[in-house]
């Protein structure tokens, strides 16, 4: 028999610095999905702080409050809906942009990006450490290859993800609008398909942030390339 895994796609606005206000969306979210029979529900890049967090993020004390909204919305995965969501993650004297995989009331499995933006309104490489590159999740007995954001551009992660065995693609983003941004994202989402033979998820978070604008435009494709979703 296939696998199956039945997730829902949380495409939704954060207010950078709110943390509390997220959080509740956040769990609001998983409601629903739990309610919607989801096993997983993926939030976008940076969910807990908001998009782009820039120098709020540098203070020691709001890692702390975000890493412990992280450690709050654990419990609410013993119902049986996990969480993957993005949110700044410290180890030691490093700060990472990390994917968090959060199943069983724990955190399950922590990914940190790699591969940092340093152009246009990106200035990860001042804020951030890049880590190695990730290993696959493992979840419900499937192998879940996590990207964020920078990382679905090139090939490099997803070559390296399908090479750990991984069995769908996830892309956890906070992409900014830009004219034909939604196809110019197409275009290396079907490469790192076409490179893997891989089904890819596409998850972006919506609104405005001072002066930029989310526009969403999330979506599935197979793993043909077609749009599912």
């Amino acid at each position: 028999m296939p696998k199956t895994l039945n997730i829902t796609l949380a495409q939704l606005n954060f207010t950078v610095g709110d943390l509390e206000g997220n959080y509740k969306k956040i769990a609001h979210a998983h409601k629903e999905a739990h309610g919607q029979n989801a096993e997983l529900v993926v939030f976008s890049e940076l969910a807990v702080t908001g998009y782009p967090p820039e120098d709020l993020i540098l203070r020691p004390d709001f890692q702390n409050k975000s890493m412990d909204i992280i450690r709050k919305l654990a419990p609410l995965t013993e119902n049986g809906t996990g969480i993957l969501i993005g949110s700044p993650w410290r180890e030691g004297e490093h700060l990472y942009n990390a994917a968090i995989l959060l199943d069983g009331g724990e955190i399950q499995h922590i990914s940190c990006k790699s591969d940092l933006p340093n152009y246009s309104v990106f200035d990860e490489k001042r804020i951030f450490t890049a880590a190695p590159p990730a290993e696959p999740m493992e979840f419900r007995g499937i192998k879940l290859g996590v990207m964020i954001c920078e990382e679905m551009w090139n090939n490099k992660t997803c070559k390296h993800l399908k090479e750990l065995g991984a069995e769908i693609l996830i892309s956890i983003n906070a992409s900014p609008f830009e004219s034909d941004k939604h196809k110019m994202r197409l275009v290396p989402a079907r490469q790192n398909v076409e490179e893997t033979a891989l089904p890819l998820i596409y998850i972006n978070q919506i609104c405005g942030q001072d002066e930029l604008v989310f526009d969403g435009n999330s979506f599935i494709l197979s793993d043909k390339g077609d749009i599912l979703l």
